[in-house]
């Protein structure tokens, strides 16, 4: 087995930049729909056909923003310039002017998505490269995810402590995140550790040559099918609190424990997979998953201290998620292979197409299922528990087995 050898502070310094891009990444996924149809005005059609067209583009654009990221000789200035646009798009996403329409909206969310593609995706490529041991690559990974879910959590909680209003918190929540990322970033390149690359002169084929990697192209399929199991109940479960658990004005905190048990899991995982293997860790994640949901299926109103027990091992499971993958995939790019940024601009697009696939799946399921919210008929109520939760447990067992599977052909490393 390798030991740590990278100092604490250097991967903290590298895993602070992740607080500030989740920081951005909540209100822009979560809060924009609601601000332009509400605040604005704007058709609720009209905004989601805005959003899904940006959407798309986004998804498509980060396999093509890796390769072209791969040309550089240096990820932590491909990073800075990606800040630039990230932060003039949250800002311009969140204090909209009054007659902003659907054309501001389009032109501010490219803004957006762009400078956090370019910068993510080259961020997570500088730390699968920076550690020189494979436990020290779980460290780093776990560092970045564990900054990124306390900005998921302040973000969250920020706008109604800023404002009593919801449009007039997320417009302060913009000017709160210019000096976290100005300081973030002053931080992690500065400190942030090792980030030379050789650049790479290989055309867009590159992109079709690291999909056919075995290695990768299994672990890819692994992350993409337990993905899916982890957006569908994200996409569902405030249906589910709503109308089996009967808790609406508890989401908040049953979110909360779910953020905060996954960022306080992370050196448990850390610990296992240097134990364990990465792999194996992997798998007791998803076992815990599968024990959550399958657990969650079963409950009906009332249930809160069941669901809050959920919550905390459900969001224990998304540590394991969070930390892993992205550490094996790291394993796999230190054996020496070049297009770590195509790479990581496959990794950005599955992640982005299982939310979408989640969504455009689960809700018309349920429609067909006879749901629709606030619906009180047990029939309906039994479709939402095992769309919530019967799907994520078989998804997951799919992502299970093929990870046994392959437990040995995924490049990984303790």
């Amino acid at each position: 087995m390798s030991g740590a050898s990278l100092a604490r502070s250097r991967v903290l310094a590298y895993g602070l930049l992740g607080f500030p891009l989740a920081f951005a990444a909540l209100p822009i996924y979560v809060h924009v729909p609601k601000l332009y149809a509400d605040a604005l005005g704007m058709p609720l059609a009209l905004v989601g056909g805005v959003l899904l067209g940006a959407r798309v583009l986004d998804a498509v654009a980060d396999p093509l923003i890796g390769w072209v990221s791969d040309r550089f000789a240096s990820r932590r200035r491909v990073v800075a310039v990606g800040l630039v646009p990230l932060a003039a798009g949250v800002i311009a996403l969140l204090r909209p002017p009054a007659e902003a329409g659907a054309m501001w909206l389009l032109l501010a969310l490219t803004l957006a998505y762009a400078g956090y593609s370019v910068a993510n995706i080259n961020y997570q490529a500088w730390g699968a490269r920076m550690a020189p041991t494979p436990r020290d690559r779980t460290r780093v990974v776990a560092s970045r995810e564990g900054f990124g879910l306390a900005g998921v959590v302040l973000a969250a909680a920020l706008p109604a402590w800023l404002a009593g209003e919801m449009a007039a918190g997320l417009a302060q929540l913009a000017l709160v995140f210019v000096p976290v990322v100005l300081v973030a970033a002053a931080v992690t390149l500065r400190f942030g550790g090792d980030d030379a690359v050789v650049p790479s002169q290989a055309g867009p084929r590159l992109l079709a040559t690291v999909l056919r990697r075995p290695d990768f192209g299994r672990l890819l399929l692994v992350f993409a099918v337990g993905g899916i199991a982890a957006a569908v109940p994200a996409t569902t479960v405030l249906f589910f609190v709503d109308d089996v658990i009967g808790a609406d004005a508890q989401a908040g905190v049953f979110l909360a424990l779910y953020f905060v048990a996954g960022g306080l899991s992370l050196p448990l995982w850390v610990a296992l997979a240097h134990r364990l293997g990465k792999v194996r860790a992997w798998l007791a994640g998803m076992a815990v998953s599968m024990l959550a949901f399958a657990w969650a299926a079963g409950l009906g109103a009332g249930d809160t201290l069941a669901f809050a027990l959920i919550c905390v091992a459900s969001g224990m499971a998304l540590g394991a998620d969070l930390a892993l993958p992205p550490a094996i995939l790291a394993d796999q790019l230190a054996h020496g292979a070049d297009g770590d940024g195509a790479c990581f601009g496959w990794w950005n697009f599955v992640t982005k197409a299982n939310l979408a696939l989640a969504a455009g799946v689960s809700l018309p399921l349920l429609a067909l299922l006879g749901y629709s919210p606030g619906a009180r008929d047990p029939d309906a109520l039994t479709a939402l528990a095992w769309v919530y939760a019967g799907v994520p447990v078989g998804l997951k067992a799919v992502a299970a087995l093929l990870l046994w599977r392959w437990r040995n052909q995924m490049g990984a490393l303790r």
